[in-house]
């Protein structure tokens, strides 16, 4: 298995062609509290495969590319819900501080059955199904 360090190599080499974009046809909309650069296509947009006019948008991500990382008013302005990014609000008392999404990692949840631990036992009700 591939260490982290390589991997995070590769995944730089692969933005190689964002950052070129990003430097010949970029215009830098704004900042977010992660660090993130968002940028949006110089000029005017041209027609999609459907005929559509749509400004290309993107994010440079400061660090590991991490999706999870775009606030939502960064991610309406992204998938063109709204023209302008929303300006950020306060953090709520209760919303949660940001947590990286550990899918594919030890650190990853899984049911206390797929770690080795037994479930709980159950007040009786229950019956399993045996087959006949």
């Amino acid at each position: 298995m591939p260490s982290s360090e390589n991997f995070s190599f590769v995944r730089r080499v692969s933005q190689i062609g964002t950052l070129l974009q990003t430097f010949l046809r970029g215009k830098e909309v704004g900042c977010d509290s992660f660090g993130n650069r968002y940028y949006r296509e110089r000029g005017t947009p041209r027609p999609s495969n459907g005929g559509r006019v749509r400004q290309k948008r993107w994010v440079i991500y400061a660090g590991e590319p991490e999706p999870t990382k775009v606030p939502p008013e960064w991610h309406l302005w992204l998938h063109h819900t709204a023209d302008a990014p929303l300006i950020e609000t306060e953090q709520r008392a209760w919303q949660k501080p940001h947590r990286a999404n550990k899918t594919g990692t030890p650190d990853a949840w899984l049911p206390p059955a797929l770690k080795g631990e037994s479930r709980p036992q159950t007040s009786g009700d229950y019956q399993a199904w045996k087959p006949e």
